[in-house]
């Protein structure tokens, strides 16, 4: 028997949790004086409503060790004798060694009655959420402990992320955005879309206006994704459930996504650091085209020049020249 263990940025909704019996690590929430567990002691909506109001930006701490024990032990006691652990990206969290630290508890403590395996996602929020719901997937299917632990290895950096804002202030703050990037994005109303890059969340393209939020995850989905892999995506946003519902729509209609589509919600810890208003797409990828800033930039100028090419010709053989 196969447990599926996970922090809680991985965002995954309740009814996934339980449907798949997903045992999850909460992150710790510091409001003021007051410390949440994350999805345990604050929910995701209560928490967006006083965000904007919030003069100082909550803080958030990884699980301890003794979170991961406790759900590793209680696997143990039910009959599992395999455990997959999947973390949030180490350049991003803690989570990860902290699960490595219990984990070598554990193993004395039961003197290897237990497989256990931590991956390190290389994600954030659904990214790994995307893993721990495929391995859940591929688990029920009749996937082995092997199977799991290679495809986690070998696909992680192929879960495609997507990250945009409203709001570039707790981005800020929180140490994810400098000011004059943010001072550039306010002024001209360019909205930063952000992905992981080494297991980093990074700026990959700008953009002017929501509707080009929407033109740019369809076109880059077209471009990069891994069809055969990619049976679901999941659409993610912090505090306006309505933009998720845009863009499923949009999948549907416009990029002919046939597969499942997963809207959830963005946790406390993760809309901690995205604000208000964020907007996220998750599938996989080829893993065979760069993505970043100046590339794109590139990219999108060299696709100007051959449109124009194209045009200047057309031109002329109308004109008889």
């Amino acid at each position: 028997m196969i447990k599926i263990i996970a922090d809680s940025t991985c965002d995954l909704s309740d009814e996934i949790l339980k449907k798949y019996d997903i045992g999850i690590a909460p992150l710790t929430i510091k409001i003021g004086e007051t410390v949440y567990k994350d999805r345990i002691d604050i929910q995701p909506d209560e928490f967006y409503n006083q965000l904007g109001a919030l003069e100082v930006l909550p803080t958030t701490a990884m699980p301890s060790p003794t979170e991961f024990i406790n759900l590793f032990e209680d696997a143990y006691s039910k009959g599992f004798h395999e455990i997959l652990c999947i973390c949030m990206s180490s350049g991003t969290s803690g989570s990860y060694q902290s699960a490595v630290i219990a984990k070598e508890y554990f193993d004395d403590k039961i003197q290897g009655a237990v497989m256990v395996h931590i991956v390190d996602s290389k994600c954030m929020s659904h990214g790994s959420g995307y893993l721990i719901l495929k391995s859940a997937i591929l688990r029920e299917k009749g996937a082995t402990f092997k199977e799991l632990v290679d495809f986690n290895e070998t696909y992680k950096t192929n879960i495609k992320h997507f990250l945009s804002v409203d709001d570039l202030d707790n981005l800020i703050k929180s140490g994810r955005l400098t000011e004059v990037s943010a001072f550039i994005g306010k002024v001209l109303k360019v909205k930063p879309i952000m992905s992981m890059r080494k297991g980093k969340g990074a700026i990959v393209a700008k953009v002017r206006g929501s509707k080009k939020v929407y033109t740019h995850y369809i076109e880059e989905y077209k471009k990069r994704v891994d069809i055969l892999l990619t049976d679901f995506i999941i659409i993610g946003y912090t505090s306006d459930r309505s933009v998720a519902e845009t863009m499923k729509t949009k999948m549907i209609n416009e990029a002919g996504f046939k597969g499942d589509i997963y809207i959830m919600q963005m946790g406390v810890s993760v809309g901690t650091h995205v604000g208000l208003g964020g907007l996220s797409m998750y599938f996989i990828e080829k893993g065979d085209r760069h993505d970043g800033l100046i590339f794109n930039e590139m990219s999108a100028l060299k696709d100007k020049k051959d449109e124009m090419v194209e045009m200047i010709k057309k031109y002329r053989v109308d004109k008889g020249f």
